[in-house]
C-alpha cells in the first residue's frame, strides 16, 4: 500500500472533456476508491454562491437562541430528524462533541405495524426552524445539487468496474433516502484532542462533505496511520460507504475516519451529505473482471463488530438506534424491549 501524506484530488469536469479524459478520470476514480476510499472532488459544478449561502445559514442556525434550536430537538422526531445538542450523539458509546441538525427526504411518516419492516419508521417529515425560514429552501437546493453530483460519481464508478453505468439507478429511482447533517464542532480540545466524532465507516453509498474554508479536524485511516484531511477550497471530501463495499465484495474500500474537536476558542462547521438508496434496497452485486476480483479484500470488520447487512434500511436503523438512545427510548422502545432483543442484536 502506497504511503500518503494527503488525500488525492479528482476533477469531475474531466468527464466533459472528451472520451480520453473521461476514461482517465474513471480509471483514477477506480484506483483511488480501491486503495484509499477517500478523495477531494473538484470540478463538480456546485456554485460557490450556493456553498457560501449554506455555510452562512448554518452559522445563523447555530447562533439562534437555545430555545429556538430545542423547539426542533430530535427527541420530538420518531425519524431522528431535527436538532441534536452537544453530546447528544454517540460513536462506540462515547460522546461526540458536536451539535447538529439532521435533514432527510421530506415524506409522510409510515405507520409501524404487522408486515411493515421496522426500517420504514425512518421515513417521515423533517423539523424546520421557524426562526430561520430561508434555511429550508437552501437545504432543499443543496440536496438536489449534491444528489446530481453523487449520481454522476456512482455511474462513473460502475463503468470503471466494467458494469453498465445505470446498474445502481433502480435503487435510487423512487425513494432515495439521502441525509444531510449540518454540524458544528465547538472547541473542546485543550490542548489534548477530544473526540468530535469517533472512528467509524459510513453505512451508506457515498458521502460528500463540505468543510468550512481553513478548517481541519477530519482524519482518515490509511495503512494504519491517520492522515489529516483539512478543507481544500472549492472541493468536497468524498468517501465510499459500506453499501458500495458490499456491492463490490470489498474491492471498493469503506474507510475508517474520525473528527477531532477544535481547540478551545475555535469551532468548525461541516456539512456531510449521505447519498443513500431506498430503505428497502438491496444493492446489486457487481460482477468484477477476474483481475479486479482477485484484488477484492472481502468486507471490513466494523469497530462495533457489526456486519454489513444486505438491506440498506436495516443498516440505517441499526445506526440510529445505537447513536441516539434517547430518541430510541422515546419512540422505539418496542425495538429495545427484552422480547425484541435477539432480533435487534442480530441486526446490530
Amino acid at each position: 500500500m502506497t504511503a500518503l501524506e494527503t488525500l488525492p484530488i479528482l476533477d469531475l469536469s474531466r468527464l466533459d472533456k472528451g472520451a480520453d479524459e473521461a476514461a482517465a478520470f474513471r480509471a483514477q476514480l477506480r484506483e483511488v476508491t480501491h486503495e484509499v476510499g477517500f478523495f477531494y472532488l473538484v470540478g463538480h459544478g456546485v456554485s460557490q454562491q450556493l456553498t457560501d449561502e449554506i455555510l452562512a445559514l448554518s452559522r445563523q442556525f447555530f447562533e439562534l437562541p437555545i430555545e429556538d434550536k430545542l423547539s426542533i430537538e430530535n427527541v420530538k422526531s420518531p425519524q431522528f430528524r431535527g436538532y441534536t445538542r452537544v453530546g447528544g450523539e454517540l460513536t462506540h458509546g462515547d460522546i461526540d462533541w458536536r451539535e447538529q441538525i439532521d435533514v432527510g427526504v421530506e415524506r409522510p411518516a409510515v405507520e409501524p405495524g404487522p408486515g411493515v419492516d421496522d426500517y420504514w419508521r425512518l421515513e417521515g417529515p423533517n423539523l424546520w426552524p421557524d426562526a430561520l425560514p430561508e434555511f429550508r429552501t437552501a437545504v432543499d437546493r443543496w440536496n438536489a445539487e449534491l444528489s446530481t453530483v453523487a449520481l454522476t460519481l456512482l455511474r462513473s464508478l460502475a463503468e470503471s468496474l466494467g458494469s453498465p453505468a445505470d446498474i445502481f439507478d433502480e435503487a435510487f429511482a423512487e425513494r432515495p433516502f439521502s441525509l444531510i447533517k449540518i454540524v458544528r464542532y465547538p472547541g473542546e480540545s485543550n490542548p489534548d484532542p477530544k473526540q468530535g466524532v469517533g472512528a467509524h465507516r459510513d453505512g451508506g453509498v457515498l458521502t460528500l462533505l463540505l468543510v468550512e474554508p481553513g478548517k481541519g479536524g477530519l482524519q482518515v485511516e490509511h495503512g494504519g496511520e491517520w492522515i489529516d484531511a483539512p478543507s481544500v477550497p472549492g472541493s468536497f471530501v468524498v468517501n465510499i460507504g459500506e453499501m458500495l463495499e458490499l456491492a463490490t465484495g470489498g474491492y471498493l474500500k469503506a474507510t475508517l475516519h474520525r473528527v477531532m474537536s477544535p481547540l478551545v476558542g475555535n469551532d468548525r462547521i461541516s456539512i456531510p451529505f449521505f447519498f443513500n438508496p431506498a430503505l428497502d434496497s438491496l444493492m446489486p452485486r457487481l460482477e468484477l473482471t477476474p483481475e479486479l476480483a482477485a484484488e477484492a479484500r472481502g468486507l471490513s470488520v466494523d469497530p462495533n463488530n457489526s456486519p454489513i447487512l444486505e438491506t440498506y434500511g436495516d443498516n440505517a436503523l441499526r445506526y440510529r438506534l445505537r447513536a441516539h438512545p434517547n430518541v430510541a427510548a422515546v419512540h422505539h422502545a418496542d425495538l429495545l424491549a427484552p422480547a425484541a432483543e435477539p432480533q435487534l442484536l442480530q441486526n446490530r
